[in-house]
């Protein structure tokens, strides 16, 4: 499925929760329903206890709670019809038949010596993360005599804990790079410790892990990064991702693996 369908699922899934939380209000309400008369910068409430009554009775401001009551329950009554209204709406394109895997899957269906030959409106999410793989860069030299431990995949890492992220990347087939390159403003040139494709949104995310943050003189060029990572529109929350540990809390696997399942299979 397309971003499209799948954030249409997503946002459905939202609001069948949202429509189950305000159906579960408006049973516990009292009856009756509130009317609103704004005058000026005063606004005067009128409550009707049945269908059936004639009139609308006055309520005092002074009575906040009923007031509170059944101001929240009109709320409600609209807000569930507005998520029923996009539910509605959601069920109907949810409905059709998405084609799009077929536009994905077009430009394989050409050989692959004509491949080269062809720019795709779209391309499979398997044949894209391997193009995006493919793309050559130069890794960032480890120094020499330093300690350094082979993942999964073949990449030398310069951590346990570095290690641990390649090979849990891969176990759940994200597509990284290790230490690639990355050009930001004023011609200066960063290593992200791992550089990840988001197959699903077409997303690249960086991730930095911080292994020695109890060390002065690590962290202070790891903050340093951080800041010139903003300076170039890349945040903690949207396109950077960082992970931490000192010698008394180190990162663990579990953690690792929320991280990948938050940001990278989402």
């Amino acid at each position: 499925m397309t971003n499209l369908y799948l954030e249409a699922h997503k946002r459905q899934k939202e609001l069948l929760k949202l429509e189950s939380t305000l159906k579960a209000r408006l049973a516990k309400y009292p009856q009756g329903r509130m009317r609103m008369i704004t005058k000026g910068n005063f606004v005067m409430y009128y409550l009707r206890r049945s269908p059936s009554d004639s009139t609308w009775t006055y309520i005092s401001v002074h009575d906040e709670k009923k007031i509170r009551t059944f101001l929240q329950k009109s709320y409600d009554e609209k807000a569930l019809k507005l998520v029923q209204g996009v539910l509605a709406d959601l069920a109907v394109l949810l409905s059709t038949e998405d084609k799009s895997e077929q536009i994905q899957n077009l430009y394989t269906t050409f050989p692959k010596r004509a491949r080269k030959f062809l720019k795709p409106a779209d391309l499979p999410d398997d044949e894209y993360a391997r193009l995006w793989l493919a793309k050559p860069y130069q890794t960032k030299e480890l120094p020499a005599g330093l300690s350094v431990f082979t993942s999964i995949k073949g990449d030398h890492v310069r951590s346990k804990s570095e290690l641990n992220i390649a090979n849990a990347l891969y176990s759940l087939h994200i597509p990284y790079k290790y230490e690639c390159p990355l050009i930001l403003s004023g011609d200066i040139i960063i290593y992200p410790d791992f550089t990840v494709l988001n197959v699903k949104q077409r997303k690249i995310f960086y991730w930095e892990h911080r292994g020695m943050m109890d060390d002065r003189e690590y962290s202070i060029p790891a903050v340093w990064r951080v800041k010139e990572y903003e300076k170039n529109g890349i945040f903690l929350g949207g396109s950077l991702i960082i992970t931490e540990e000192t010698l008394r809390q180190p990162l663990d696997t579990d953690e690792i693996k929320n991280v990948i399942h938050h940001y990278l299979l989402s």
